[in-house]
């Protein structure tokens, strides 16, 4: 059993920490009714066709099929993609046009994680990048929405500096389930293709004296301080598959985004302890965690690492609400002793004990969270790893530089920004 959070190989198996399960638009409304034929494709777009195309990389015509669903989508929401796009030749315009005519005005209302949706695919289109169509939808950006950065804590209100931006934490991967989190657009062109190492290398830089405070280098656009590049380098860690040695001394600096999966065991041990404040009633479940324990000196050495982080929390004082919570929990795993006291205590488990663990605590009640133990295949689906992430033809994409000429000049930047309007109604 591997968490959410586990990177090893194709076998690794994964937990998934959160929560509800991901509720899944119809069908029909990703769907080109059978027998729309799009100019310029090869053969009918389908049902089946328009929806495999967005995940499949392995198809020669994946680009086109893409484009034409996406296209297809944009029109079912009466929404138009911006006019470099939708005035260029190519199977998302096909789409566009195809959709119109069927549905006219019968379309439905888009919400703002719709629209959110809809950028994330043309994004990833763009960059020939795949995108997982079966877990990938609205619910499920919904569900990973946050109202604060997680790396830089700033408030997520899409304002000016401030814009939530859907980001691939694993960038050898595509656009899947498990492999995102929203943060803020400074926090995701910095880390750009950084994995776990190299976001360590850089928390253990000093800070120059002259650091800015939290608001001006939001101002100012300025990289992160090494307090945000060592939540970097812990979030990168929850989706690569470490040594288990290695990973029980990786202090828990940022608490698992919701539904995010962890590959390596002993980190979503750490997130089941952690996580346990975020709800009443932690110091029984934390006993009888203990008792689960095998042996009098690892549940001693369980308690003496618990309590030591429990001191940290509560210094923070009395506080206001989930997120405060949550940071109070994250920052009192820099204290030197509570990391000592977890890798002590962590050290003397295999990957396989902690797997059994979180098996046991899950049977018990004792989570604070749903954690989902994934099958081998289960715990990369749609990740597109043997590619990269990429589809495999993108040759039937828009020209870059006809859409830099038209005015379109974002199409090669790493970081994806979400601005949707907010519309009523739900996803």
């Amino acid at each position: 059993m591997t968490m959410r959070q586990s990177t090893k190989s194709p076998s690794a198996r994964a937990v998934s920490l959160p929560l509800p399960l991901p509720l899944l638009l119809p069908l029909d409304l990703r769907r080109a009714p059978p027998g729309i034929v799009a100019p310029g494709l090869p053969g009918r777009v389908g049902a089946r066709g328009a929806r495999s195309g967005q995940g499949d990389s392995s198809d020669s015509s994946a680009p086109d099929r893409t484009g034409y669903a996406l296209g297809w989508d944009y029109a079912h929401y009466r929404s138009t993609p911006p006019a470099a796009l939708a005035e260029l030749p190519s199977p998302l315009r096909h789409g566009l046009l195809a959709g119109q005519a069927v549905f006219g005005l019968r379309t439905l209302a888009a919400s703002r994680h719709v629209h959110t949706w809809l950028q994330l695919r043309l994004h990833a289109w763009q960059r020939g990048r795949s995108v997982e169509a079966v877990q990938v939808t609205p619910n499920y950006l919904q569900q990973i929405d946050v109202t604060h950065c997680p790396i830089t804590r700033e408030p997520l209100d899409h304002a000016e500096r401030a814009q939530a931006s859907v980001d691939r934490v694993r960038n050898d991967a595509g656009y899947a389930a498990g492999n995102l989190a929203v943060m803020s657009q400074r926090a995701n062109r910095a880390k750009a293709a950084l994995d776990f190492r190299a976001a360590l290398q850089r928390a253990q830089v000093p800070e120059a004296p002259e650091a800015l405070d939290a608001v001006t280098a939001v101002t100012a656009g300025v990289p992160l301080n090494p307090a945000q590049w060592a939540r970097v380098a812990t979030l990168c860690s929850l989706v690569e598959p470490l040594p288990h040695a290695l990973a029980c001394t990786l202090p828990m600096l940022l608490l698992p985004p919701n539904r995010l999966r962890l590959f390596n065991p002993v980190q979503a041990l750490q997130a089941f302890v952690s996580l346990q404040f975020l709800k009443p009633g932690w110091a029984r479940r934390m006993q009888r965690f203990t008792d689960l324990l095998p042996g009098a000196a690892l549940q001693r050495h369980f308690r003496s690492f618990f309590l030591s982080l429990l001191a940290r929390v509560l210094e923070a004082g009395k506080l206001s609400g989930r997120i405060d919570t949550r940071w109070a929990i994250e920052d009192a795993w820099r204290t030197p002793c509570v990391q000592l006291r977890w890798t002590r205590f962590a050290s003397q488990l295999e990957a396989a004990q902690c797997e059994a663990l979180l098996a046991r605590a899950a049977a018990e009640q004792l989570a604070t969270a749903v954690i989902l133990p994934l099958t081998d295949g289960g715990a990369i689906d749609g990740w597109n790893l043997p590619n990269r992430g990429y589809l495999t033809n993108s040759s039937n994409l828009p020209n870059r530089g006809a859409l830099a000429n038209m005015g379109y000049r974002n199409v090669s930047t790493e970081a994806w920004v979400v601005a949707p309007e907010c519309h009523p109604g739900s996803t």
